[in-house]
């Protein structure tokens, strides 16, 4: 069974900087999907960032220009770079990957901007 363990959350003051990353227990070379999401307190989950293997790259309107997605094959790692964070990137952080017709997701990992 294929599983995704996020790392690289914490807190950090407004304008800092983290870098998520999600370890896939598997070779992330065919991988069709890789996202990440987050889930405020008291908010819906939301879709930050997705690339889609051999298509695009999409970001949330609120993260673009400071948040990129990325992945090293040789790690089996996809991670999200976050820079300028501001107190409403705080949230639950989850990493998502898909082979084929396999979804799988993290259990998240925290990231607290204060302000």
């Amino acid at each position: 069974q294929v599983q995704v363990v996020e790392s690289g959350g914490g807190l950090v003051q407004a304008g800092g900087s983290l870098r998520l990353s999600c370890l896939v227990s598997r070779s992330i070379f065919t991988i069709n999907a890789m996202a990440w999401y987050r889930q405020a307190p008291g908010k819906q989950r939301e879709l930050v960032a997705n690339s889609i293997s051999g298509g695009s790259t999409n970001y949330a309107d609120s993260v673009k220009g400071r948040f990129t997605i990325s992945r090293d094959n040789s790690k089996n790692t996809i991670y999200l770079q976050m820079n300028s964070l501001k107190p409403e990137d705080t949230a639950v952080y989850s990493c998502y990957a898909r082979f084929g017709a396999i979804s799988i997701w993290g259990q998240g990992t925290q990231v607290t901007v204060s302000s």
